[in-house]
């Protein structure tokens, strides 16, 4: 009796002792590894942009363009993480009810519910870092694309399309896959971004590329890189942050995301050796910015894949992108005439459709099980996954085409897109911005 009344008193004083259990269901049960793991990676994407991708770009035109170009992304890393964070995530990754098919909802706009929540694709991490590491995918995105018109267009121009476009594209389309949109239900794969990121960027390149028109002189003029040290430390900085995006997009640290990181190096070798060797024998001598281009083909490649195939199939994948890519780069650029100034669609295009459609071939259950139990690409004996992967190729392809066509062209017409020769032959850095590296 006495024990009873002790033990009543006790539950009067402290009552949350008898009622942890009760109340931790209801609390997401947050992993402090994976958030750490996914801390780190989100870290190491950014840098992939900034300093990576400005640097890498940067080294590639011409001095007086130099500034420009690194800038673009510095300033698209500022623009796009402020629409990303205001509409741009929510629109991307929450439920949209009747049109959750085709785009989010607006319930996570500005931030809403973040604070104790987690997303369904990271149970473990909370939503806020989840938000995060989704922002760095949609800065690097739009920023791929300014390779293809770099030295030639707008800052104003520049800054509106990439506005418009990763609100009326790229999150449509990241929706679609990884967003519980009709692509993804469809069981179009895509681990780190091979259709979201690199066709989506490769595609829209195309078309800007092509709209904008070529460089004053291009064809006669020397437009050779001026400084290939700012291209080869660029390089450097996207292939160690490529990890952060690949095996990163396991969401979380573990086995799936040191297979994602092990394929990722491996394609990133193979392809720079392959793209040196082609090179040397058509060339008689190997340059520097092949070998940095070849590694870059290889990260685009493998990304869609990095988190499905086997190491054996890495390497495959490797091969085939620095041939394909240095193809494209090389071979399809000069006979079909279009300036794509610093080869955004034969590296990131033309990698994001190969990569894409080879996960069909070598995605294997054995890496990741993600068909439950059932086979996933050609090596488990599912050879239909390759038509499903055409499927969203096509679908993204084309959407994004004409999306981009249409933003152009709205913008051509309401403030221009290009700047006058005079101002491309003195050079955009003091055209635009006043300033120039002495």
């Amino acid at each position: 009796m006495n024990r009873t009344i002790l033990r009543f008193g006790v539950f009067l004083a402290c009552p949350m002792m008898f009622a942890p259990v009760v109340w931790a269901a209801d609390k997401p049960q947050i992993d402090t590894g994976d958030t750490a793991w996914l801390l780190m990676a989100t870290v190491l994407v950014l840098m992939m942009n900034i300093p990576g991708l400005a640097l890498f770009y940067a080294g590639m035109v011409r001095k007086k363009n130099v500034l420009a170009t690194a800038v673009q992304a510095f300033a698209v890393a500022a623009l796009v993480t402020v629409l990303w964070f205001a509409v741009g995530y929510s629109l991307a990754f929450t439920d949209g009810g009747a049109l959750n098919g085709a785009i989010g909802s607006l319930s996570r706009a500005f931030g809403n519910g973040l604070l104790g929540s987690t997303h369904d694709l990271a149970k473990t991490v909370p939503e806020n870092v989840f938000l995060m590491y989704q922002a760095t995918f949609a800065v690097i995105t739009p920023a791929i694309i300014a390779g293809a018109f770099a030295e030639r267009m707008k800052f104003s121009a520049m800054m509106w399309f990439m506005a418009l476009w990763v609100l009326f594209v790229y999150v449509p389309v990241a929706h679609w896959v990884w967003g519980g949109g009709f692509l993804g239900a469809a069981g179009v794969l895509d681990f780190a971004g091979g259709l979201v990121v690199h066709l989506n960027a490769g595609i829209a390149a195309l078309v800007c590329c092509v709209m904008i028109g070529k460089r004053h002189g291009y064809g006669q003029e020397y437009m050779a890189p001026h400084n290939l040290v700012l291209t080869l430390i660029g390089t450097s900085l996207l292939w160690v942050g490529w990890f952060g995006f690949n095996a990163g997009s396991a969401l979380a640290s573990g086995e799936l995301a040191g297979s994602a990181m092990l394929n990722t190096h491996i394609a990133a070798s193979v392809a720079a050796l392959v793209w040196m060797v082609i090179e040397w024998a058509a060339r008689g001598k190997p340059s520097v910015l092949g070998i940095l281009t070849g590694a870059v083909a290889g990260l685009g490649m493998i990304t869609p894949a990095a988190g499905y195939v086997e190491p054996w199939a890495a390497m495959v994948i490797g091969v085939i992108a620095g041939a394909v890519c240095y193809w494209a780069s090389i071979v399809l650029k000069n006979k079909l005439g279009y300036d794509d100034s610093l080869d955004a669609f034969g590296v990131h295009g033309v990698g994001g459709i190969v990569g894409s459609i080879l996960v069909g071939v070598f995605a294997t259950r054995a890496i990741n099980d993600v068909a439950k139990g059932q086979p996933v690409g050609l090596v488990d004996g599912h050879a239909g996954q390759i038509l499903t992967q055409l499927y969203g190729v096509v679908v993204i392809g084309v959407f994004c085409a004409v999306a981009t066509w249409i933003i152009l062209k709205i913008l051509d017409v309401a403030i221009g897109l290009r700047v006058t020769q005079d101002e491309e032959v003195e050079g955009l850095d003091t055209a635009l911005h006043g300033e120039r590296v002495q």
